[in-house]
């Protein structure tokens, strides 16, 4: 993992009125690797994430994606965003459609796909995530983690050279969160480059390549997860790993 970052983010402020959220955040994945965004609620953490593909607009500073700087016109957006995949806390599927359909609708928009290169695309995808038996339900019908599963094949099937997770798992009973995060754990596994914001520590110790902690808008620490969760060196570091097992 090593060359020209994947995703590159220079000096990034984001504000929202008069309140800074992110202050001067200097942040690179490679390809290929895994890294967890973790902290304190109000950290910022979904806020840089959304930073990443233009759903927020940054104040200043310089972010690029696949080596190609971020714009806000239609044009560019659409470009960056054709190379990162999104997953949201809600999973955001149309409940008019069935699970094959949801899979598909984004490829042939943005894509231009053809229907039958569309359906077999998404059929593969279900496949992998564990739902080609679901392919005919509607999401109304599916549980919380197989919709997060759909929306993870959904996100799959543009083909993204990144993938952005946002706490993939809060909307989840305990008991369906396991489900998610092997699919989680399968893609880092196969070396999609992921940047993940989560209060899953378990999952942070065994998929992440670097565990990134945010505090006070800044990055207080960041590095290999035996050394930020197991022997953090910041205080802040020491503080909010604390406040997890109080």
């Amino acid at each position: 993992m090593t060359g020209q970052p994947l995703v590159q983010m220079r000096d990034i402020v984001k504000k929202f009125g008069s309140t800074v959220v992110l202050d001067g955040i200097d942040l690179d994945v490679q390809e290929g690797e895994v890294v967890c965004l973790i902290g304190p609620s109000g950290a910022g953490k979904s806020t840089l994430l959304r930073c990443i593909n233009g759903l927020e607009r940054i104040s200043s500073g310089s972010i690029e994606v696949g080596g190609q700087e971020l714009r806000y016109d239609e044009k560019h957006l659409n470009d960056i965003r054709s190379r990162i995949g999104m997953v949201f806390q809600s999973f955001n599927l149309f409940p008019h459609m069935t699970v094959l359909e949801n899979v598909c609708v984004a490829q042939r928009e943005v894509h231009g796909r053809s229907k039958d290169e569309a359906r077999a695309r998404a059929g593969e995808l279900l496949e992998r995530v564990g739902l080609a038996h679901k392919a005919d339900a509607y999401p109304d019908n599916l549980s919380g983690g197989q919709q997060q599963r759909v929306a993870i094949a959904r996100a799959l099937a543009m083909d993204p050279k990144v993938m952005l997770f946002d706490e993939p798992t809060s909307a989840l009973d305990p008991e369906l969160v396991g489900e998610v995060l092997q699919v989680m754990r399968t893609l880092a596994d196969e070396g999609m480059t992921m940047v993940v914001v989560t209060h899953e520590m378990r999952f942070a110790r065994q998929a992440a390549d670097r565990v990134v902690l945010l505090a006070d808008g800044g990055i207080a620490e960041q590095g290999p997860p035996e050394d930020v969760l197991g022997n953090p060196s910041s205080e802040r570091g020491k503080a909010f790993l604390a406040e997890l097992t109080d």
